[in-house]
């Protein structure tokens, strides 16, 4: 009898990673907790929250699960894979004590300062007050406010000049737009360059990183509009060159890895690096304790190996032996979203044209926010709908493909920007 496997979420990440999951011949059935209208092709959808962590245990347990893979940063950071091993489940993701690397904006920023990790000067405060006080000292703008918890992407503000401090500090620690991950902040100074987000597995005591790719965070095209959790991604970069990714290696990777260990927190799963590439070289923005979305989305069709085989060889401590491979192909991601995304946006609008990726070799689309409504008929159910991807001979190629293939499906009120993979034209190499 082949693997049964569990993944938890439901959104594209977590379509791209049961995707990747169908493919290794070890696997003969695939659940997903709560999954959506497209996973629902591959993976039996199970009607349990990601943070009901009491019920995904049982089921796990009932179903004889071989393996759960958590694609939520949520589950990891509130200790869902302390929870699995205390049953005696095997589960793929850091435990609660790893995962605070993503948990804690505050906690992260320490770690790097006190390993000498290359990131951006910053100060911590957990006073509205102390917060303002200290920027009208400082008098150095841009500066960027983060919450210390988790905000869905989108508890980052920088702030131009002391009136949008005065208003970050009120959203984020008065009105608590984002709960409690706003009980502290971090203040920190704002870094030019290109941003670059590094995916890589983790075994405890080595780092083996994934293909580079590059997010698209603002809402609108241009780079204008509000923060998103990602409205499209390319990989690779042209700007992670090899000089960077010896420097990343050698200053970043590997130290945090280390660092962690070094702290009685061994990390275990996928950390995925944000990096800034600034005038004076590489920088940690932040980092994630799981896959990225939608880096997962470009990532993973380009990975050559059996994503179990890696994921059992991060349990069990034993990456050295993995030869992590990535095709030569390129691969592009464009969110569509609902209009009013990320503010407020409409649901249950009626989705056209998803048989037309069928058999189309290179073409994927993968669900964010998708349910079936009482038809049966497939619906938009979030604000980032599908991920429509597509791989090419190189960028260019693949950024036509995924354009051309955004034309194929439709829905009311649908969004997207035009310009995904516009820092491929400027790149001089």
């Amino acid at each position: 009898m082949g693997m049964k496997v569990l993944v938890v979420g439901g959104g594209g990440r977590e379509h791209a990673i049961v995707w990747k999951v169908a493919q290794s011949p070890k696997v003969d059935k695939i659940y997903c907790a709560p999954g959506n209208a497209g996973i629902a092709e591959l993976a039996e959808c199970v009607d349990i929250g990601a943070m009901e962590f009491d019920k995904l245990v049982t089921f796990a347990k009932e179903k004889e699960v071989d393996l759960t893979i958590v694609g939520m940063d949520d589950p990891l950071v509130g200790g869902i894979v302390d929870a699995f091993e205390e049953a005696g489940l095997r589960v793929f993701g850091p435990r609660k004590n790893a995962a605070i690397l993503e948990g804690s904006k505050a906690f992260s920023k320490m770690l790097m300062k006190k390993y000498e990790i290359p990131t951006a000067g910053y100060e911590t405060f957990s006073e509205p007050d102390k917060v303002i006080e200290y920027c009208k000292n400082n008098n150095k703008f841009p500066i960027v406010l983060k919450a210390d918890g988790l905000a869905l992407g989108k508890g980052v503000l920088i702030c131009e000049n002391m009136e949008e401090v005065e208003a970050g500090v009120k959203e984020l620690m008065i009105d608590k737009k984002f709960g409690s991950a706003g009980d502290e902040i971090v203040v920190e100074d704002f870094m030019t360059g290109r941003e670059v987000s590094v995916l890589s597995f983790v075994d405890g005591n080595i780092v083996k990183t994934m293909a580079s790719a590059q997010d698209h965070k603002r809402a609108k095209d241009g780079d204008e509009g509000l923060n998103t959790g990602g409205m499209g991604n390319f990989s690779p970069t042209p700007f992670y060159t090899k000089e960077v990714e010896e420097f990343c290696n050698k200053y970043i990777f590997q130290p945090t890895v280390d660092a962690m260990k070094a702290e009685g927190r061994p990390f275990k799963g996928i950390i995925f690096f944000g990096l800034m590439l600034t005038p004076e070289g590489p920088k940690v923005l932040e980092y994630n304790a799981r896959f990225g979305d939608p880096e997962a989305q470009v990532v993973l069709p380009r990975m050559k190996n059996d994503i179990i085989d890696v994921v059992e060889a991060c349990i069990d401590g034993t990456l050295d032996q993995i030869d992590l491979q990535f095709t030569e192909e390129a691969c592009v991601t464009v969110v569509l979203a609902s209009d009013g995304y990320p503010l407020a946006y409409e649901k249950g609008l009626p989705i056209r044209g998803l048989e037309n990726f069928k058999d189309k070799e290179g073409y994927y689309v993968f669900h964010a926010g998708t349910k079936f409504n009482e038809k049966g008929e497939v619906v938009t159910n979030g604000g980032r709908v599908l991920d429509v991807t597509a791989l090419g001979k190189d960028l260019k190629e693949a950024r036509a493909n995924a354009y051309k293939a955004v034309e194929w499906v439709d829905f009311d009120n649908k969004y997207f920007r035009h310009d995904i993979g516009h820092a491929i034209d400027e790149y001089k190499g």
